[in-house]
């Protein structure tokens, strides 16, 4: 009965009508196993209900928090591609729509950074980022809803079909956000971005290759941005994704660093593709140059480093995916990985 109990936890927290992640937990522990069936937490609106996760849950669920996170990356989102990075419409919703079916959930690239990866237990975490603040990603229509075929628009009825898919991105944008001179309209999107729980964050503030910079102009472009960001209503910015992916001479300078008496200090720098990312709690993680994955197709050089061959791959390789636990508090691994975490974090793992 008390393997029964856990099972139904845990599958109540998938939506009616998808498949779970993972077998049924009859089938891989024994009727003689006791479990104690996971206590629940708090969790606010916006986010899933959370259980404070158990090895014998974690096992059950085949938790697996150091595993791999894909971060992907979107450009222009366009009727008809000019360029091999931009997509259509089309193509962003099919590709969002076999996201929600395979079990991922969004969460902004601060919530990444941070470690703070509110997704029920057997499910995927998935950074959606969209670079550059290009119209396409979010306009308002006469009636102040997102515009259909934008970005946001395309998220916001994808996931009003998969109400597991938590309708949240983040967008990077430079010194006119979604093509808005006016600062009033700026402010406007912004807020309504980060009302209804979008990241808007560091671009730089005219998108140049930072490795040619000096210092100071590297400083320069990085602030002029925060003070922009500030001003339209952002909270304080945890996250850069650095212009072409080109980090500057320092490195050091994406992360931290002032200019004409303004700091800033950020928990991730993102770079420009082109595999997964490592799990914030890896031992080997990077925050300073996080691996992203660019949006398209298996052609050309997409054959092996872009979404769809991405995807793919953690379908076949489930034992290398970033599987939740449902607990943003716990981290839990099979026992095998537990030196693969950061030993900053011992006091929060559980290794079945």
């Amino acid at each position: 009965m008390a393997v029964v109990t856990v099972a139904i936890a845990g599958l109540s927290l998938l939506p009616d009508g998808e498949t779970p992640a993972t077998p049924k937990a009859s089938a891989r522990v024994g009727l003689s196993a006791p479990v104690t069936p996971p206590q629940t937490r708090p969790s606010d609106a916006s986010q899933p209900p959370g259980v404070v996760a158990t090895p014998e849950f974690a096992r059950q669920v085949r938790a697996n928090e150091a595993g791999l996170v894909p971060v992907i990356m979107y450009h222009r989102i366009l009727r008809k591609r000019v360029a091999s990075i931009d997509r259509t419409p089309a193509q962003l919703r099919k590709e969002l729509e076999k996201l929600a079916k395979q079990g991922y959930v969004p969460i902004t690239a601060r919530e990444f950074v941070t470690g703070d990866i509110k997704v029920p237990a057997g499910r995927f975490p998935v950074v959606l980022t969209f670079d550059d603040g290009h119209p396409s990603h979010f306009a308002l229509d006469a009636s102040g809803n997102p515009k259909p075929d934008t970005a946001v628009g395309v998220l916001l009825d994808v996931a009003a079909r998969y109400p597991s898919f938590r309708p949240t991105a983040t967008f990077w944008v430079t010194r006119e956000p979604f093509g808005l001179r006016d600062r009033e309209r700026q402010t406007a999107a912004v807020r309504w971005l980060v009302d209804h729980g979008f990241e808007v964050a560091n671009h730089t503030w005219s998108h140049p290759d930072l490795r040619r910079l000096g210092k100071k102009k590297v400083r320069e472009q990085i602030v002029r941005l925060e003070r922009l960001l500030k001003k339209v209503g952002a909270p304080p910015d945890k996250t850069l994704a650095l212009p072409y992916g080109s980090l500057p001479r320092p490195k050091k300078l994406a992360r931290t660093g002032s200019w004409d008496g303004t700091r800033y200090d950020f928990a991730g720098v993102f770079l420009a593709g082109a595999e997964p990312s490592l799990s914030p709690y890896a031992k080997k993680f990077d925050p300073g140059a996080i691996q992203r994955i660019q949006s398209n197709g298996k052609r050309g050089e997409c054959r092996k480093w872009c979404s769809q061959y991405w995807l793919e791959w953690l379908s076949k390789h489930p034992g290398e995916r970033y599987v939740s636990d449902g607990d943003p508090g716990r981290i839990s691994i099979p026992g095998k990985l537990r030196g693969n975490i950061n030993p900053k974090r011992e006091s929060q793992i559980i290794a079945y």
